[in-house]
């Protein structure tokens, strides 16, 4: 049987191990998810490893709020665990959870065709930007950069069977990307 190879295409970023825990060698993954709870019975985690994704396998793990104490297979000293510290950890996009219908994830949505109730067919989202204090999309027409916040009063309808994302942008934002 082939071993699977995971990308980082293939990966999404989970959380970082932020320092030691105990003497037996375990670690604190500070996890970047909206309910971390979902992934308290995970058996593997993914580092970047000289550039490859390599699997880590979790001997134990406890969750409390948004940090998950781990101990890793064969690493039995806090000497070993010390060498993890600030890597970022990541899981396949297959244990990814299900979303609701009119929720996505911001990778999942390039590729996506961008309609505005207003404006019509902007374009195709090539990507989303991830700003401190705002994400926002970012379709390319004709040479130009249009950038559409994400917010709840902005995206109208996710319809991921056939890519189209439905926005009522801000009066005059296309407009003005297209006027520069």
């Amino acid at each position: 049987m082939a071993r699977k190879e995971y990308t980082p295409e293939g990966c999404f970023f989970f959380g970082k191990i932020t320092k030691t825990h105990g003497l037996k060698g375990e670690v604190t993954i500070k996890v970047d998810a909206a309910n971390p709870s979902d992934f308290k019975n995970i058996n593997y985690v993914m580092m970047d490893v000289n550039g490859d994704i390599v699997p880590f396998f979790i001997e134990s793990s406890k969750m409390a709020g948004d940090k998950m104490f781990v101990r890793f297979q064969d690493v039995k000293t806090m000497e070993q665990a010390v060498s993890f510290l600030g890597m970022a950890v990541y899981l396949p996009n297959e244990m990814l959870p299900e979303l609701d219908d009119n929720d996505f994830y911001f990778k999942e949505i390039v590729g996506f065709k961008l309609v505005d109730e207003t404006y019509g067919e902007v374009g195709i989202i090539s990507d989303v930007l991830e700003y401190p204090t705002q994400a926002v999309i970012q379709v390319m027409k004709d040479g130009k950069e249009i950038l559409i916040p994400i917010h709840n009063d902005i995206i109208r309808k996710v319809n991921k069977k056939v890519k189209v994302l439905n926005v009522n942008a801000p009066e005059g934002l296309i407009d003005m990307y297209l006027s520069i």
